[in-house]
């Protein structure tokens, strides 16, 4: 164990954390029986790919599961894999591609563990027809501090494993994660991309789009007036035919850490304009599974473009009677202010429901948003949003968020007591005593 500063993928803060890296399962789950002072809170940490602070414990021990990422079972001919829950999305498709299979829910990056991808409930572009990652497992290993191992799935264990499917990893330690496979005939997708006028012609094209499983939209939130809503709305589905070759590492090395003066309203502006109009932008072509689902993957490290003082992200979701409309309110409010974003993903999710007590996806609108973090500007603007979503029946996305207060938490969340029921009590997280506090 070694005491060293950690930060989540945001890097809004650094703390000191008593970090240890077990090589064996079994030694994971004695460090999770015995960590930390009597009282201290533990939690463990994937490769911390969350914005804010549910991957942090500031002051607490932190068990980082990197190296826990082998096999158990692998199952080509039904398509089931089990393996531990450190094992990065990268190094399974790295395995399974090649022969024919593919997760059936993919968040915007590959380098995020299994256990993180259960533990947040992730969801990808095919939400509306595949819903998040928890509807596709089917059994999870989970260790708690008393000692106990157990085998969770909807038939056993089946409170336990809802409230650990977007539990936040709270309610012990997730050793493996047992999951079905999707199959695929080539590693190629069919995309297409359309030019997006107005909000409203986001969601008369995603209405459109109901036949192709994978829908997102790329929004400038910088636009104004009649543009508002302007961007690209990209959709795809699996090619038929081609090879089954895998992704390869980042193209492009590690990013630089930009000065906090070029990330205002002028670059923005370009960045969003040369995007937009960028040669093949519109148009239909087939194109490999990488750079449609993990775009940003290409650039190592790309949190480092915000600069040393990070970045916030607020993503929310809002249910249909509400989405256009707030969807409006939340854009004028966000160019108004100047403080835009590079990357504005809006994008719609379906009635699918993992059965997780915590997850984030409800049928409606999702809008995410990054702002370099300007201090108390940025919080204002954050709050200001908060309330628009609050205020339209929608909810924040932990995974992505830093700022949620009690009062948003408990509207969004409100069978959070049912996690906290099933809370390991020696696991916690900055996350969770910020929005919890002493009703905890």
């Amino acid at each position: 164990m070694s005491t060293m500063p950690m930060s989540a993928w945001g890097r809004l803060s650094r703390a000191p954390h008593e970090v240890t890296r077990p090589p064996f399962l079994d030694d994971a789950a004695a460090l999770i029986r015995t960590s930390g002072a009597p009282g201290t809170s533990r939690l463990v940490r994937g490769l911390g790919r969350s914005y804010g602070d549910v991957c942090l414990n500031a002051g607490g021990p932190l068990v980082v599961t990197d190296r826990l990422d082998r096999f158990q079972s692998l199952d080509l001919a039904a398509g089931r894999v089990r393996a531990e829950a450190g094992m990065s999305l990268d190094r399974l498709l790295r395995v399974i591609v090649p022969r024919g299979w593919f997760v059936p829910v993919t968040p915007g990056t590959k380098f995020v563990t299994l256990g993180g991808a259960v533990a947040n409930d992730v969801h990808g572009k095919n939400h509306e027809t595949a819903g998040s990652f928890g509807a596709h497992v089917d059994k999870l290993g989970l260790v708690r501090s008393t000692g106990e191992s157990l085998t969770l799935s909807r038939d056993e264990n089946a409170e336990l494993f809802a409230a650990t499917i977007g539990g936040l990893g709270l309610t012990g330690f997730i050793a493996w994660v047992e999951m079905t496979l999707v199959p695929i005939a080539a590693a190629r997708l069919h995309t297409e991309s359309l030019a997006i006028r107005d909000v409203d012609d986001f969601f008369r094209i995603a209405e459109d789009s109901r036949g192709w499983p994978f829908t997102v939209a790329w929004v400038d939130c910088l636009a104004k007036g009649r543009d508002l809503g302007r961007g690209l709305f990209m959709r795809g589905r699996w090619a038929e035919t081609g090879d089954l070759d895998v992704h390869r590492p980042p193209r492009l090395g590690f990013a630089p850490e930009l000065p906090g003066v070029l990330l205002n309203s002028l670059s923005m502006r370009a960045f969003n304009a040369l995007y937009r109009k960028r040669p093949f932008a519109v148009g239909a072509c087939t194109q490999h599974y990488d750079p449609f689902f993990y775009p940003l993957d290409a650039l190592a490290n790309w949190n480092r473009l915000y600069g040393k003082r990070g970045f916030y992200q607020h993503q929310c979701v809002v249910p249909f009677p509400a989405a256009r409309d707030t969807v409006v309110r939340l854009l004028e409010t966000t160019a108004a202010q100047g403080q835009g974003s590079f990357l504005a993903v809006l994008k719609l999710l379906g009635e699918s429901r993992s059965g997780g007590v915590l997850s984030f996806p409800m049928p409606g609108a999702t809008l995410a948003l990054d702002f370099p973090n300007k201090g108390e500007s940025t919080r204002r603007l954050l709050a200001t949003l908060s309330e628009i979503v609050l205020a339209a029946g929608g909810r924040l996305y932990p995974a992505k968020d830093a700022v949620m207060t009690p009062e948003m938490f408990r509207a969004g969340y409100p069978d959070w007591r049912r996690l906290e029921a099933w809370r390991d009590p020696a696991f916690g997280s900055d996350f969770w005593r910020r929005v919890t506090g002493d009703a905890a």
